[in-house]
């Protein structure tokens, strides 16, 4: 038999399954096991997007849920009516500008919300029956931002880099990483977390840099770049991330953190005048050309981490895990994704949307 063959099927939730990662790893997971039950928790919120899973809705082994992570009863309730053996934990607020606007939202979803779905896990994975051979997980999807900022020679975050958030977005994930790893060391709660680089790809919501960059250019609009643009991240293909976590759940270790990178560091302004490219060579028709022409430096956001980069070596050395998409070949794909997919984005462009746009970047132009 082959090694699927004799693979035991999993029943999870994905909480955040309607969001840009959650639901690229839905798609994933629905694609590569497609026996497994799958149970998607969303509140969908302005990132979430019924939309993003559409295509596997009439799936017989999918099932969406509208609720919030912080309803106990409900997530009490779905783990005992499902059987539930793996929680993929996605839900978080996630954009740093937000949390500079807002910074409750990101404690009540993001230490709040992981709090409440620990709780319940723990008191539901020890009346699983373990006789069928499965294992049950609570995975943690966490950012490399709780390790703060990097100079330009230091080396990349590795997983006993020290946490030193600079955000309350990347403060609020540094606290439900320590909250995930306190249920494994307290309880014996067999609980996994990941720390992952800045994801690109399809799904993505507009108001993140590459998709930002993508939509301005197919409306001629200006291409905002905070301070002088050196800023550098490492970009991670969100398929190659889903690759890594299906890796991760089926052989990971419980109790341990996985760092997982794209192995593409790339400043900012290279990546905007990379996109300016791909654009102007793959779009028929653009409001403005060169799109390099749209490029508009802009006042840099409060507490601006300089530099991210992740250091993968236990994944791949650990779990036979490693990035298989460059930047090149991932950028151009998601250049083509949202040249194909305006149906998706255009009635994401909401007067909200729009509000929070000029808020964060029409004022303090350079």
């Amino acid at each position: 038999m082959t090694e699927n063959q004799e693979r035991v099927g999993r029943r999870l939730i994905v909480t955040g399954g309607a969001g840009f990662i959650g639901s690229n790893f839905v798609r994933h997971w629905c694609q590569t096991y497609p026996g497994d039950r799958v149970v998607v928790l969303d509140a969908l919120t302005y990132a979430g997007n019924r939309q993003n899973l559409a295509d596997l809705e009439e799936k017989a082994n999918l099932r969406f849920v509208k609720g919030d992570i912080c309803d106990r009863s409900l997530v009490d309730g779905l783990l005992k009516e499902e059987t539930i053996d793996t929680i993929a934990h996605f839900a978080a607020e996630s954009h740093v500008d937000r949390s500079i606007l807002g910074p409750g939202a990101f404690i009540q979803t993001n230490v709040v919300g992981t709090f409440t779905l620990l709780e319940a896990f723990r008191h539901h994975w020890p009346t699983l029956s373990t006789g069928d051979g499965q294992r049950p997980l609570f995975l943690h999807v966490s950012t490399d931002e709780v390790y703060g900022s990097l100079g330009p020679e230091d080396p990349a975050f590795s997983e006993t880099t020290p946490y030193a958030p600079n955000s309350p977005y990347s403060a609020s994930k540094a606290g439900s990483d320590h909250l995930a790893r306190a249920y494994y060391h307290t309880y014996g709660m067999p609980t996994v977390i990941t720390n992952c680089s800045n994801n690109y790809g399809p799904y993505h919501f507009p108001e993140k840099l590459i998709p930002l960059m993508c939509i301005n250019m197919l409306l001629g609009k200006q291409l905002p770049v905070y301070g002088d643009g050196q800023n550098v991240r490492d970009w991670l293909y969100v398929i190659d991330h889903c690759r890594a976590l299906d890796v991760v759940i089926n052989k990971g270790k419980p109790g341990e953190t996985y760092n997982i990178g794209g192995n593409n560091e790339v400043k900012n302004i290279d990546l905007v005048k990379t996109l300016c490219g791909l654009m102007d060579e793959m779009a028929t028709e653009l409001p403005a050309k060169p799109c390099e022409k749209l490029i508009a430096f802009v006042k840099d956001r409060p507490g601006h981490d300089r530099r991210y980069a992740i250091d993968a070596t236990k994944i791949k050395t650990e779990l036979g895990w490693e990035p298989s998409v460059t930047v090149e070949e991932g950028l151009r794909q998601t250049v083509e994704w949202y040249l194909t997919h305006r149906d998706w984005w255009e009635p994401l462009l909401s007067e909200e949307y729009q509000s929070y746009y000029r808020q964060v970047y029409s004022s303090g132009e350079e």
